[in-house]
């Protein structure tokens, strides 16, 4: 008989070159059938990203430190024990402009995909 769960004992590690961890549970880069993704990220300090218009709500859970989002023109800081959910389509810009890194967790749907992350040049 199949089980019906899957248990993720070790996450598809993704390539970065900024310092930054990203450790997928469930997406994309590890099985090309899942619907959304859950990865475990530590942002180090002095990190960001260019701003970019995702085609999928992402969803960010802090676990400690603070993490700087621009969204369109609004700056918001999350601390330690706060979330947000992130609308398609919006034009945002995450950061790590502190002096501590910053753990957290995010969910995308649908999954993360560097084809749908619409990065900009920097």
């Amino acid at each position: 008989m199949k089980k019906k769960y899957t248990i993720q004992k070790s996450p598809f590690v993704v390539p970065t070159n900024d310092g930054k961890l990203i450790e997928e549970h469930f997406g994309l880069a590890s099985d090309k059938n899942q619907a959304i993704s859950i990865a475990y990220m530590i942002a180090p300090p002095n990190w960001k990203e260019p701003f970019q218009t995702p085609e999928f709500d992402e969803y960010t859970y802090i676990i400690k430190g603070k993490k700087q989002f621009i969204i369109e023109d609004e700056r918001v800081v999350l601390e330690a024990l706060q979330s947000i959910k992130i609308e398609k389509n919006t034009r945002v810009q995450y950061s790590n402009p502190f002096d501590e890194p910053c753990e957290y967790l995010a969910i995308c749907t649908p999954a993360f995909s560097m084809d749908l992350v619409n990065r900009e040049e920097e």
